[in-house]
Protein backbone atom coordinates (compact mmCIF):
# COMPACT_ATOMS: atom_id res chain seq x y z
CA UNK A 1 0.00 0.00 0.00
CA UNK A 2 2.91 2.14 0.47
CA UNK A 3 3.67 2.09 -3.16
CA UNK A 4 0.21 3.04 -4.30
CA UNK A 5 0.11 6.46 -1.58
CA UNK A 6 3.67 7.54 -2.65
CA UNK A 7 2.17 7.50 -6.36
CA UNK A 8 -1.24 9.30 -5.13
CA UNK A 9 1.22 12.15 -3.77
CA UNK A 10 2.55 13.36 -7.00
CA UNK A 11 -0.43 13.00 -8.74
CA UNK A 12 -2.36 15.49 -6.82
CA UNK A 13 0.42 18.46 -6.64
CA UNK A 14 0.82 18.87 -10.52
CA UNK A 15 -3.04 19.45 -10.01
CA UNK A 16 -2.42 22.25 -7.36
CA UNK A 17 0.68 23.57 -9.14
CA UNK A 18 -1.90 24.12 -12.80
CA UNK A 19 -4.96 25.66 -10.41
CA UNK A 20 -2.23 28.16 -9.12
CA UNK A 21 -1.13 28.74 -12.56
CA UNK A 22 -4.03 29.36 -13.96
CA UNK A 23 -5.17 31.92 -11.31
CA UNK A 24 -1.99 33.64 -11.25
CA UNK A 25 -2.58 33.83 -15.74
CA UNK A 26 -6.22 35.59 -14.52
CA UNK A 27 -5.08 37.51 -12.28
CA UNK A 28 -2.13 39.01 -14.02
CA UNK A 29 -4.71 39.21 -17.34
CA UNK A 30 -7.18 41.06 -15.14
CA UNK A 31 -4.69 43.48 -13.97
CA UNK A 32 -3.13 44.22 -17.74
CA UNK A 33 -6.84 45.02 -18.51
CA UNK A 34 -7.89 47.13 -15.75
CA UNK A 35 -4.20 49.34 -16.46
CA UNK A 36 -5.22 49.46 -19.73
CA UNK A 37 -8.42 50.87 -18.98
CA UNK A 38 -6.79 53.35 -16.47
CA UNK A 39 -4.20 54.37 -19.25
CA UNK A 40 -6.83 54.97 -22.18
CA UNK A 41 -9.31 56.76 -19.67
CA UNK A 42 -5.75 58.81 -18.68
CA UNK A 43 -4.78 59.88 -22.16
CA UNK A 44 -8.61 60.64 -23.00
CA UNK A 45 -8.74 63.04 -20.54
CA UNK A 46 -5.35 64.72 -20.93
CA UNK A 47 -6.55 64.88 -25.10
CA UNK A 48 -9.44 66.56 -24.34
CA UNK A 49 -7.71 68.96 -22.10
CA UNK A 50 -5.75 69.52 -24.96
CA UNK A 51 -7.99 69.89 -27.49
CA UNK A 52 -9.90 72.66 -24.62
CA UNK A 53 -6.09 74.65 -24.49
CA UNK A 54 -4.73 74.39 -28.07
CA UNK A 55 -8.16 74.53 -30.41
CA UNK A 56 -8.33 78.22 -29.90
CA UNK A 57 -5.16 79.97 -28.19
CA UNK A 58 -6.53 83.28 -28.14
CA UNK A 59 -9.46 82.03 -25.87
CA UNK A 60 -6.88 80.46 -23.61
CA UNK A 61 -5.35 84.01 -23.09
CA UNK A 62 -8.07 85.82 -22.34
CA UNK A 63 -10.66 84.88 -19.72
CA UNK A 64 -13.97 84.78 -20.70
CA UNK A 65 -16.08 87.55 -19.27
CA UNK A 66 -19.55 87.12 -17.36
CA UNK A 67 -22.34 88.37 -19.55
CA UNK A 68 -24.45 91.07 -17.51
CA UNK A 69 -28.19 90.88 -17.75
CA UNK A 70 -30.89 93.78 -17.19
CA UNK A 71 -34.39 93.05 -17.45
CA UNK A 72 -36.98 94.71 -18.80
CA UNK A 73 -40.14 96.02 -16.70
CA UNK A 74 -43.28 93.84 -17.77
CA UNK A 75 -44.71 95.18 -21.02
CA UNK A 76 -48.19 94.51 -21.52
CA UNK A 77 -49.55 94.76 -25.37
CA UNK A 78 -52.95 94.43 -27.10
CA UNK A 79 -52.47 91.82 -29.92
CA UNK A 80 -53.70 92.52 -33.13
CA UNK A 81 -56.41 89.54 -33.38
CA UNK A 82 -59.41 90.79 -34.68
CA UNK A 83 -61.86 92.40 -31.88
CA UNK A 84 -58.88 93.95 -29.95
CA UNK A 85 -59.68 91.65 -26.74
CA UNK A 86 -56.16 89.60 -27.01
CA UNK A 87 -53.16 90.88 -25.42
CA UNK A 88 -49.77 89.76 -24.35
CA UNK A 89 -47.84 90.16 -20.53
CA UNK A 90 -43.68 89.84 -21.76
CA UNK A 91 -41.26 89.77 -19.63
CA UNK A 92 -38.07 90.47 -21.08
CA UNK A 93 -34.40 90.20 -19.64
CA UNK A 94 -31.46 91.57 -21.68
CA UNK A 95 -27.67 89.66 -22.26
CA UNK A 96 -24.92 92.12 -22.85
CA UNK A 97 -21.54 92.22 -23.18
CA UNK A 98 -21.29 94.19 -19.95
CA UNK A 99 -22.19 96.98 -17.16
CA UNK A 100 -21.14 99.62 -19.68
CA UNK A 101 -23.48 98.64 -22.41
CA UNK A 102 -26.49 97.81 -19.50
CA UNK A 103 -25.97 101.59 -19.04
CA UNK A 104 -25.77 102.52 -22.20
CA UNK A 105 -29.06 100.35 -22.94
CA UNK A 106 -30.56 101.99 -19.97
CA UNK A 107 -29.99 105.71 -21.32
CA UNK A 108 -32.07 104.47 -24.67
CA UNK A 109 -35.05 102.34 -22.50
CA UNK A 110 -37.84 104.57 -23.34
CA UNK A 111 -37.13 104.74 -26.72
CA UNK A 112 -36.56 101.02 -26.55
CA UNK A 113 -39.28 99.90 -24.34
CA UNK A 114 -41.91 102.05 -27.53
CA UNK A 115 -40.23 100.22 -29.89
CA UNK A 116 -40.70 96.62 -28.60
CA UNK A 117 -44.32 97.70 -27.53
CA UNK A 118 -45.02 98.68 -31.60
CA UNK A 119 -43.31 95.37 -32.56
CA UNK A 120 -45.43 93.35 -30.05
CA UNK A 121 -48.73 94.92 -30.94
CA UNK A 122 -48.42 94.18 -34.70
CA UNK A 123 -48.31 90.54 -33.90
CA UNK A 124 -51.12 88.14 -33.47
CA UNK A 125 -51.81 85.69 -30.94
CA UNK A 126 -51.20 82.78 -33.46
CA UNK A 127 -47.85 84.29 -33.95
CA UNK A 128 -46.90 84.72 -30.51
CA UNK A 129 -48.36 81.25 -29.73
CA UNK A 130 -45.54 79.49 -31.37
CA UNK A 131 -42.44 79.03 -30.95
CA UNK A 132 -41.22 80.60 -34.29
CA UNK A 133 -43.29 83.36 -33.86
CA UNK A 134 -41.45 84.03 -30.47
CA UNK A 135 -38.47 83.60 -32.28
CA UNK A 136 -38.57 86.53 -34.84
CA UNK A 137 -40.01 88.82 -32.27
CA UNK A 138 -36.66 87.96 -30.20
CA UNK A 139 -34.60 88.92 -33.09
CA UNK A 140 -36.87 91.84 -34.25
CA UNK A 141 -36.53 92.79 -30.22
CA UNK A 142 -32.76 92.48 -30.67
CA UNK A 143 -32.37 94.63 -33.55
CA UNK A 144 -34.43 97.26 -32.08
CA UNK A 145 -32.57 97.49 -28.94
CA UNK A 146 -29.49 97.67 -30.66
CA UNK A 147 -30.14 100.32 -32.94
CA UNK A 148 -29.65 103.45 -30.65
CA UNK A 149 -26.24 101.72 -29.83
CA UNK A 150 -25.60 101.84 -33.85
CA UNK A 151 -25.40 98.07 -34.00
CA UNK A 152 -27.34 96.43 -37.37
CA UNK A 153 -29.31 93.24 -37.08
CA UNK A 154 -30.91 91.43 -39.52
CA UNK A 155 -34.43 91.43 -39.72
CA UNK A 156 -36.21 87.94 -38.84
CA UNK A 157 -36.84 86.00 -41.85
CA UNK A 158 -40.26 85.45 -43.22
CA UNK A 159 -41.82 88.85 -42.51
CA UNK A 160 -43.21 90.27 -44.98
CA UNK A 161 -42.34 93.62 -46.81
CA UNK A 162 -45.22 95.45 -45.26
CA UNK A 163 -44.87 94.71 -41.59
CA UNK A 164 -41.10 96.09 -42.08
CA UNK A 165 -42.19 99.18 -43.90
CA UNK A 166 -45.26 99.08 -40.71
CA UNK A 167 -42.57 99.59 -37.83
CA UNK A 168 -41.64 102.87 -39.64
CA UNK A 169 -38.26 102.30 -41.08
CA UNK A 170 -35.93 104.65 -39.64
CA UNK A 171 -33.14 105.59 -41.33
CA UNK A 172 -30.18 102.78 -40.54
CA UNK A 173 -27.95 103.66 -38.03
CA UNK A 174 -24.43 103.74 -38.61
CA UNK A 175 -23.13 100.02 -39.21
CA UNK A 176 -19.71 98.89 -36.46
CA UNK A 177 -19.03 96.02 -38.63
CA UNK A 178 -15.81 95.41 -37.45
CA UNK A 179 -17.17 95.40 -33.56
CA UNK A 180 -19.02 92.82 -32.39
CA UNK A 181 -22.77 93.97 -30.63
CA UNK A 182 -22.42 93.98 -27.27
CA UNK A 183 -26.55 92.98 -27.06
CA UNK A 184 -25.90 89.44 -27.17
CA UNK A 185 -29.22 87.74 -26.83
CA UNK A 186 -32.83 88.29 -26.00
CA UNK A 187 -34.24 86.55 -23.17
CA UNK A 188 -37.87 86.33 -22.18
CA UNK A 189 -38.68 86.03 -18.60
CA UNK A 190 -42.09 85.64 -18.89
CA UNK A 191 -44.60 85.47 -21.71
CA UNK A 192 -48.55 84.94 -21.15
CA UNK A 193 -51.60 85.93 -23.80
CA UNK A 194 -54.80 86.47 -22.70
Amino acid sequence: MSSNASAAEPAKKPAKSKKLVIIGAVVVFLLVVVGAGAAWFLSQRHADEDDGEGGTPAKASTPAVAPTFLPIDTLVVNLADNGGERFAQIGITLELDDTKTADLVKQHMPSIRNSIIMLASQRTSDELLSRDGKEKLAVDIHREVSRPLGFDVPAAKGRSDAQKNDEGDAPPPRSRKAAANPVRRVLFSGFIIQ
